[in-house]
């Protein structure tokens, strides 16, 4: 595989333009035009780099323990400084309503919603009908702030996690979209775009019970019991549409549980979360997936202590 076809799958993995792929390798934008047009090749370094990052963005790249077990503990360090970060969250409006957005925003964006951020700013917070948008796209928005704010309510009443919870979920999601909103699939389904068999819809219900228990187990690396879990629900898909969403939900309401600010999953990072969830899924390798909720869970903490930088 030649330089210039690596260059142009970490371009389509990252959804990086030039100028920030030359950045994120440590060159100029003219060394790195001159490598994406043939005109020149990198030296061993930048080789090196390249060769490093295709690995990364393509599922390759095994995450080292030790390098995963100091990014975990740099989170719980932060978790330490909050006494209570739902509570913190529902007591601070504009706390709040960042997670409401950032949240909403970056999930649907994930799924293929078509609004701007400052499109979702003025759905949610300012109840504007926008004429350019379509009804579903803003149903689902005020669905998923309503969702989200009724998960928070729930885990700072200490609600527990089961599936009344996670079957309450789906049913505000697809409120006035879809007919079983609130029910589990009764028929096959495969996920766009991935090479990966979902359960059989007849053993959805046993399934999800198994996986209530799971994430109920009191696990001492609960960052990731959380990204385990999350593979394992997108794995079962046990609802006909919005098992994306549910599952990040899910996964928020698992760190909120452990006192772990929720994870910002964006949907600039779109290829790559399905990359390392199905590395998770086919290989049974979490690390890249667990390094990735890592980071996302790190924006959750700057939403936490104001630091919008």
């Amino acid at each position: 595989m030649t330089i210039q076809e690596k260059l142009k799958i970490i371009q389509k993995n990252t959804g990086f333009n030039q100028t920030e792929l030359s950045q994120k390798l440590g060159v100029s934008y003219v060394s790195f035009s001159k490598w994406w047009n043939g005109h020149a090749l990198p030296r061993e370094k930048a080789l090196n780099s390249i060769d490093a990052l295709f690995l990364e963005v393509t599922g390759q790249k095994t995450i080292p323990e030790d390098y995963l077990s100091a990014k975990k503990q740099n989170l719980l360090n932060y978790s330490k400084k909050h006494s209570n970060i739902i509570k913190e969250i529902l007591s601070s409006p504009d706390i709040r309503d960042q997670f409401m957005l950032k949240l909403t925003y970056h999930s649907n964006g994930i799924e293929g919603s078509t609004l701007t951020e400052n499109d979702t700013a003025a759905i949610l917070f300012d109840n504007v009908a926008l004429p350019n948008k379509t009804l579903i796209e803003q149903l689902e928005a005020k669905n998923h702030q309503t969702a989200l704010l009724y998960l928070f309510n729930h885990i700072a009443k200490n609600g527990n996690i089961n599936e009344t919870l996670i079957l309450k979920l789906h049913s505000i999601l697809m409120n006035g979209i879809y007919e079983d909103a609130g029910f589990y699939r009764r028929h096959s389904v495969r996920i766009v775009g991935a090479d990966m068999p979902t359960a059989n819809y007849l053993k959805v219900p046993e399934l999800m019970k198994n996986l209530v228990k799971d994430i109920n187990k009191i696990k001492k690396d609960s960052i990731s019991h959380t990204s385990i879990i999350h593979s394992v629900f997108e794995k079962i898909h046990p609802f006909p549409d919005g098992n994306g969403r549910i599952g990040r939900l899910l996964m928020n309401a698992m760190l909120l549980k452990t006192n772990i600010a929720p994870a910002v999953i964006h949907q600039k990072n779109k290829r790559l979360y399905y990359t390392y969830l199905n590395k998770s899924q086919t290989k049974d390798d979490f690390s890249q997936l667990e390094d990735f909720i890592c980071d996302a869970i790190l924006d959750g903490f700057k939403i936490l202590e104001r630091n919008l930088k």
